[in-house]
């Protein structure tokens, strides 16, 4: 399965508690999962330690399956599924399959 979300790219849920909402990917991890920033919130209870000193209940995001996420285009600003073109010089682009605009530009 080819991984067409990388990091820093703006998607919206598409399912889950936190459907409708959108958000900047922070790490896209090989196995289809990345984080969102301000997605999938979990509280984690952690103990004082050396590096932390205060002990508490911390907030933080946690991995969200790729399948449930879609990209948001640059252009129409509206959730988009992606195809794979290629330039003439060979190089391999995304493509909003909406508007037709490339998603990559470099």
């Amino acid at each position: 399965m080819r991984i067409k979300i990388r990091k820093n790219d703006v998607v919206n849920v598409i399912t889950g508690k936190d459907r409708g909402k959108s958000g900047k990917v922070l790490r896209v991890f090989p196995d289809g999962k990345l984080i969102v920033e301000k997605i999938n919130f979990v509280k984690r209870h952690t103990k004082p330690s050396q590096k932390n000193q205060q002990g508490g209940i911390l907030e933080k995001e946690s991995p969200v399956a790729i399948s449930k996420v879609m990209l948001i285009c640059n252009k129409c600003g509206k959730p988009t599924r992606v195809k794979i073109g290629s330039l003439q010089n060979g190089k391999k682009v995304r493509i909003c399959k909406k508007c037709s605009e490339m998603i990559d530009e470099k």
